[in-house]
């Protein structure tokens, strides 16, 4: 299992990011292959360069990645092509209107593919219905997040939850 943890453009452009999640995994003793970082295209944006040896610093330590809500900003091959990412997340408004939208199923099918043929994996964010996850299992996608799993809930219940499939 992993945990999966949103960081924003502020967050990994301070100056001592690396250190500050390195620091709180050797406090823990947390594992840090079971860390994906989710980072939205907006953060490329700024100072590639640097982007790309913070996440190498952390990958070298184990520590995963995700390029969330992608299609949605200022997507670029070429970051797919120089990012040291993992994975590849599926924005919910592609995700929304598979069912009912031809182009959303097209670009979906599309983001999938990309991601096999790059070695990615690929995760479909805002699942709703057993339907829209049918769908993803038919084209390939085998990982998903969204309300047919889980509400938001609280630490204290997601710790619960956790500790239950262990």
């Amino acid at each position: 299992m992993l945990l999966a943890v949103n960081v924003s453009a502020k967050q990994f452009h301070q100056a001592n990011f690396v250190a500050q999640v390195l620091e709180v995994l050797d406090h823990t003793g947390a594992d840090p292959t079971r860390l994906k970082l989710e980072l939205t295209e907006s953060l490329l944006v700024e100072n590639i360069d640097t982007t790309i040896k913070k996440m190498a610093q952390l990958k070298a330590k184990g520590v995963n990645f995700s390029l969330d809500d992608f299609g949605t900003g200022f997507s670029s091959l070429t970051y797919l092509k120089r990012l040291p990412i993992d994975q590849l997340k599926i924005d919910q408004s592609f995700v929304r209107d598979i069912l009912s939208d031809p182009n959303d199923a097209s670009i979906v099918r599309t983001i999938i593919t990309l991601g096999e043929s790059l070695g990615l994996s690929v995760i479909a964010e805002g699942v709703e219905t057993e339907e829209q996850r049918k769908f993803l299992i038919t084209n390939g996608c085998h990982n998903y997040q969204g309300y047919l799993f889980s509400k938001p809930v609280p630490v204290s219940e997601f710790e619960r939850m956790v500790l239950q499939k262990i």
